[in-house]
């Protein structure tokens, strides 16, 4: 089997290139069944942020949708991606429709939201997907709620990268994430090399793998998530025999310490005692509205 070789024109080595990041940790997480934590605020997460949580999900959706209830967030953005399989929304701001491979949620709590219930199941039985927290910056908080679901058709493809958040290889998202924050969702073919060149800046790299193999330097297998050192090196890959899809995500390192509540991030101790506040009365209103759930079995995102 012939190697492919993908090096984008901004990515092309050069004498004067950065040198490779090297693999400095890996971890399968912990979780049984499907269903993985790669990464938490209290560990990876204070090394990674503004990347501070990481889920990797698998299963039938009709028994997630089942089982999940409504919870609250403040302080993060959270992005959620499928590998494998769709699932339907139904919003009555955003309309309704399928995300799948290369398309995406966005939901940025700021001051405060529940969810939990806002995707149903879609056109396949079985699904896998990332579920990942950004912690915001300081000015977005307690900011006002933001909700995006995106099709794939109207996502960007550069090479074999979707560019979920951020911007690469020309293309920028149309997810209203913070600036300073890439995460691209690829497949490699078997035995395929692709290089990422991060922009200036982004020193922290991770990569978590849900299908195949990559082989050489950041040799991973299916489950995986892979911290490259805080460089501005480039980030060179190779599937193994059998292929490779996985998430990657580069950044800025985060200034602030993260203040911690059970379902909350924060950049400030005064941002978290707020955003907490926020979701109590958000709770008392949404408890007092009774069921929600729309025909097709969604349940909105409640924002107040």
């Amino acid at each position: 089997m012939s190697t492919i070789d993908v090096i984008h024109a901004d990515e092309a080595p050069s004498a004067k290139a950065p040198a490779h990041r090297s693999v400095i940790f890996r971890t399968r997480g912990r979780g049984h069944g499907e269903v993985f934590r790669l990464m938490s605020p209290g560990d990876l997460g204070e090394q990674l942020k503004p990347f501070v949580f990481l889920d990797s999900f698998g299963g039938v959706m009709s028994e997630f949708a089942a089982a999940g209830g409504m919870h609250p967030h403040s302080g993060i953005g959270t992005v959620t991606v499928f590998t494998r399989g769709d699932v339907h929304f139904d919003d009555p701001d955003a309309g309704q429709g399928y995300i799948g491979y290369g398309g995406v949620e966005w939901m940025r709590a700021g001051g405060g939201v529940w969810h939990g219930k806002e995707l149903s199941s879609g056109r396949s039985e079985r699904i896998h997907g990332f579920q990942l927290w950004l912690a915001l910056p300081a000015e977005l908080e307690l900011s006002d709620v933001q909700s995006q679901y995106i099709e794939a058709a109207d996502m960007h493809q550069v090479g074999p990268a979707y560019v979920i958040v951020g911007s690469h290889g020309g293309a920028t998202s149309p997810v209203k994430a913070p600036a300073g924050v890439n995460y691209l969702l690829v497949t490699l073919a078997p035995g395929q090399r692709w290089n990422y060149a991060p922009p200036v800046g982004h020193t922290v790299g991770w990569l978590a793998l849900s299908k195949g193999s990559l082989i050489g330097p950041a040799a991973a297998s299916n489950g995986e998530l892979l911290v490259f050192a805080k460089s501005d090196g480039v980030i060179a890959l190779q599937a193994g025999p059998d292929g490779a899809t996985f998430v990657l995500g580069s950044a800025i390192p985060h200034p602030h310490d993260l203040h911690l509540g059970y379902y909350s991030v924060h950049a400030t101790a005064d941002g978290l005692a707020t955003g907490e506040r926020n979701i109590q009365v958000l709770r008392e209103q949404l408890f007092a509205l009774g069921d929600r759930q729309r025909e097709s079995g969604s349940t909105p995102i409640y924002r107040g």
